[in-house]
């Protein structure tokens, strides 16, 4: 059984370590037989790709320190060497359990009808394979050897390679050569229904075409992970696009961080690889069975709707489902009837936030469109809007975030297409990363003009707001339309504002704020007054945010922390931390959101926004958290949390010895109430009782007083 954590003097957990308990969270879902089985795939996929960020940032970053013979301790007190040491131990762990959990998937696939055999397991298709290799494979094969006439290969980042030993019939010389596995091919090839064969061994069993006339000695499979960090000196860039585009390609020549290789290689073989790609023993790993499992995407795509989950079909908010089906709601009539929470997935993200922007760029009467843009996908339909808008001669300004990680090519293509219609694009401040999910649409109305503001969790993408659980505001309130305003002055000119009316924005209030809110619910406490503190989040590492809160704990302040991912603080430490709790949740959807509540005497201030309580955020990045005014908005955040802490399915608590515990193994019992599958079925209801006259027809609400 895996040992609890080293726990610092000050209680503070190792962000590495407890994000890598986070992925084996995820693991945990990839073995729950409870789920189903291509679901359990699609775990199992899900870490890969985790761990492969994890080494090509967390380790990378922690490498660089240790070259940089950095002092520096984490707030743990472990130097990066001790960190790297302790990371390794807890991946080793992990990765013998992901293969495991596959070995389990692959028995009950096979026990389902789809199979994933070895290629020796198939002799009646070689034949056909052999022809299929000569067709479809071999063209873009190119074996690189290693001898003093041909130095060791550049090896790219994540690619699956063939080590090759051989010999020389002639002269009895021993050779090494190295096949990159092309990952433009499909990893998994289908030699019957359901039945597939890997790439690798197909390449495998046919070398002696790529070797002719040489003795194929062994032949093993590996991989290689780079630094992928992006190093950019901004305030020294002429032109942070042509910085970013020369950082990419400078991207693939990262340092090797991580080697993975099948068990079975010899430790000659293993020390040829080390050594060319200048890494220590320490950084390689054995991996049993399947290399890379984010190959089993494609079988995710079969036809077998009994092995995956029923799809969710998001509702669209009952004030936006429109009058008849062939006219759509009037978004903007809805918004003046006051204001708007949307809550995604369960909520439509087409027909509420999508739908805003189409309107705003329809509408004659709309002058301008601004927004903010740090990640979206490849086909956006967000961003052909505002191209249109553009075109048709609106003003948009759209701040590309083209420091996005891993989403740097994709911005700067749709940066310039947007430039190209004559949209003005900014790339953001020098030295910050922006990362507010903010759009403003200035519309005429009567003899005056009207802001419209949409103020999000998560990012302007239709595809991960399918998947990932998020929250919007949707509000023509003038002060906080006056907020977004300057706040975008801010990022395409020159103002220094720091201050904002309603709105909490980092990396100037954010932090301040946050700490002010905690020391008034203590200020209650000591009054006698109801005090609880909530925050939802994605990750909590952040050192004074934490000890505002272990103040407040020993204030008599109730806190609830529900963290996805790397949570540093430590609960229910006696004279510490006592009255917090922290929980996690991992299931069907990403939990995405940020939520804070502050209790504040009996009337509880809410917030929703961008930032999670990391260093990162509330010191390097631009955030924006906007308080949630309206009563029905307020106490749909106020469901969404209790349902949250209800969960006992999904949901996983942290002891104060720094090890996680499924809340059903503390109950007792099997969980029943599915945090995801609740809130779908609130969603179903809430729909279902949508009345006519709440519906957002055309006009309706343009004489709201509050205008």
């Amino acid at each position: 059984m895996r040992q609890p954590k080293r726990v610092a003097k000050n209680p503070y957990i190792n962000r590495e370590l407890s994000w890598l308990d986070y992925a084996g969270r995820v693991l945990f879902e990839a073995r729950d037989a409870r789920n189903r089985l291509l679901d359990r795939v699609n775990f199992l996929t899900i870490f890969a790709s985790m761990l492969d960020e994890f080494f090509q940032i967390r380790i990378s970053g922690l490498r660089q320190q240790l070259h940089a013979g950095s002092i520096t301790t984490s707030p743990d007190g472990r130097t990066a060497g001790e960190q790297v040491a302790a990371a390794r131990q807890r991946v080793l762990e992990l990765v013998a359990e992901h293969s495991s959990a596959w070995a389990e998937v692959r028995k009950a696939l096979a026990e389902e009808g789809i199979e994933i055999v070895k290629y020796a397991a198939v002799p009646e298709h070689h034949e056909t394979l052999r022809q299929r290799f000569i067709d479809e494979i071999y063209p873009v094969l190119t074996p690189l050897a290693v001898d003093p006439g041909h130095p060791f290969p550049y090896i790219s980042t994540l690619s699956l390679s063939i080590a090759v030993g051989l010999r020389d019939p002639e002269t009895d010389e021993q050779h090494f050569a190295r096949v990159k596995v092309p990952q433009i091919l499909p990893r998994l090839y289908q030699v019957e229904p359901n039945r597939f064969v890997l790439l690798d061994q197909i390449i495998e069993a046919n070398l002696d075409l790529l070797f002719s006339g040489m003795e194929i000695i062994e032949h093993h499979l590996f991989r290689v992970t780079r630094n992928a960090d992006l190093s950019i000196e901004e305030d020294e860039a002429d032109d942070l696009l042509m910085a970013i585009e020369e950082e990419l390609r400078r991207r693939r020549f990262g340092e090797a961080v991580r080697l993975e290789v099948e068990r079975s290689m010899p430790a000659g073989t293993r020390a040829i690889l080390l050594r060319g790609l200048g890494l220590r023993d320490e950084d390689a790993y054995d991996i049993k069975g399947m290399l890379d499992l984010t190959g089993l995407r494609d079988i995710l795509e079969l036809d077998r709707p009994d092995l995956k989950s029923e799809p969710w079909t998001p509702v669209t908010p009952p004030r936006l489902v429109p009058p008849d089906e062939d006219e759509p709601a009037d978004v903007f009539a809805a918004i003046r009837l006051g204001d708007l929470l949307v809550h995604h997935p369960y909520e439509n993200f087409v027909t509420s936030v999508e739908r805003f922007i189409r309107q705003a760029v329809d509408d004659p009467e709309v002058l301008t469109i601004k927004m903010t843009l740090y990640r979206t996908s490849g086909d956006s339909p967000i961003v052909r809007d505002l191209i249109r808008a553009a075109e048709r001669g609106k003003q948009v300004v759209v701040l590309v975030e083209i420091k996005a990680r891993f989403d740097e090519e994709a911005n700067i293509v749709w940066a310039r297409k947007l430039e190209q219609a004559g949209a003005h694009v900014v790339y953001g401040l020098v030295g910050l990363k922006t990362h507010s999910k903010v759009c403003l649409v200035v519309r005429r109305e009567g003899s005056g003009l009207r802001r419209y503001v949409h103020i999000g969790t998560g990012n302007y993408n239709p595809k991960t707001a399918r998947l990932y659980t998020d929250l919007g505001l949707l509000t023509t309130r003038p002060e906080l339309g006056a907020d977004v305003t300057d706040l975008f002055n801010v990022l395409t000119g020159l103002s220094r504002q720091r201050s904002f009316r309603r709105l909490l924005v980092a990396p100037h209030s954010l932090r301040s704020r946050f700490l002010e809110l905690v020391d008034r619910e203590i200020e209650h406490a000591a009054l006698g007054r109801e005090a609880r503190i909530v925050v939802k989040l994605n990750a909590i590492v952040d050192q004074p945010a934490i000890e505002a809160l272990y103040r407040a704990s020993r204030a008599g302040v109730r806190v609830e922390v529900i963290a996805r991912a790397a949570c540093s603080l430590l609960p229910g430490v006696k004279g510490v931390s006592e009255g917090i709790a922290v929980r996690s949740i991992v299931g069907e959807f990403l939990e995405h959101s940020r939520i804070w509540g502050f209790t504040n005497g009996g009337e509880t201030d809410w917030y929703i926004g961008s930032a999670d309580l990391m260093d990162r955020n509330l010191d390097r990045r631009v955030e924006a958290m906007v308080p949630v005014e309206d009563p029905e908005a307020r106490s749909r955040l106020a469901e969404i949390i209790e349902v949250m802490l209800e969960d006992d399915r999904r949901s996983w608590q942290l002891g104060p010895d720094a090890t996680w515990h499924r809340t059903e193994e503390i109950a007792g019992h099997p969980g029943t109430c599915d945090v995801h599958e609740e809130l779908k079925a609130r969603a179903l209801a809430a729909s279902a009782q949508t009345a006519t006259p709440h519906r957002a027809r055309a006009g309706v609400g343009s004489l709201d007083p509050r205008a």
